[in-house]
């Protein structure tokens, strides 16, 4: 199929073999798992997967690489917004609660917000396999005390595990991108802390909204503001702080008021 790439979408097509069959590789389809491919473009990934899988579900957006997929009789295709999918629904229809294998090429531009929509999901969900921007992979698996821990590292790692599992050019794409390309594997932690997540994401956020400064100054006055009379180290930077201490927090803060 002849398809020019459309840069609304941020599409940018794997066709190297080698970087294609490391990802199958990595991912290790089995033929009865249940498997959900977002922005499968070209297919890529999604030939591959359908030698091994008994079906693959797939959301792609753009309408002319939807009515090529679904040329595919073992194909079930979702022609939408990946964040107007709900994946409880979707296991549920599947038959696959808690199980369902996500993986895709994420757009760069999305990205982002395509991660913490699934976040929500994560109940419903086995393990992720993205391939994301190599600077994006970076932040998610990003320790404490490291320039990349960042907003994201935290908002993540509370509720995965994560690894970086490989490296991908930019040869390997069509267009070739600006810029390296990284596959990250996610697996939810089997009990995820009990937290209100908006309170865990909004503490966060304020922590490193100016992250060169200690955290009396960003911080300090947001938990005074809650009228927080715990114990929490403010002179520390952003970065230096644990997820752990992050998610104790957000718990000791559950009952608390938002502004």
């Amino acid at each position: 199929m002849k398809h020019i790439a459309r840069k609304r979408f941020g599409q940018h097509f794997l066709h190297d073999a080698h970087a294609i069959a490391a990802i199958v590789d990595a991912i290790s389809p089995q033929a009865g798992d249940c498997m959900v491919e977002i922005g499968p473009g070209l297919g890529a990934l999604t030939q591959p997967l359908c030698n091994v899988l008994n079906q693959l579900t797939v959301v792609e957006l753009d309408r002319d690489l939807a009515a090529h997929l679904r040329r595919n009789s073992r194909l079930r295709v979702i022609e939408s917004d990946v964040l107007r999918v709900d994946f409880n629904q979707l296991a549920s229809t599947l038959g696959a609660p808690g199980n369902l294998r996500i993986v895709g090429n994420l757009p760069y531009n999305v990205s982002t917000p395509i991660l913490f929509h699934l976040l929500e999901f994560a109940q419903c969900v086995k393990d992720q396999h993205f391939m994301l921007q190599k600077e994006v992979v970076d932040r998610m698996v990003a320790k404490a005390g490291s320039s990349e821990f960042s907003r994201l590292s935290v908002m993540l790692q509370w509720r995965y595990r994560m690894e970086k599992v490989l490296d991908i050019a930019p040869e390997c794409f069509e267009p070739v991108p600006r810029v390296d390309s990284a596959v990250v594997r996610m697996v939810p932690l089997a009990t995820a802390p009990d937290i209100e997540v908006p309170r865990l994401s909004e503490l966060v956020q304020v922590a490193f909204s100016q992250r060169r400064k200690l955290m009396r100054n960003t911080l300090g006055p947001w938990l005074d503001q809650r009228s927080f009379t715990g114990t929490f180290d403010l002179q520390r930077r952003a970065q230096e702080v644990g997820v752990e201490e992050y998610v104790k927090l957000a718990s000791q803060l559950k009952n608390t008021p938002r502004a």
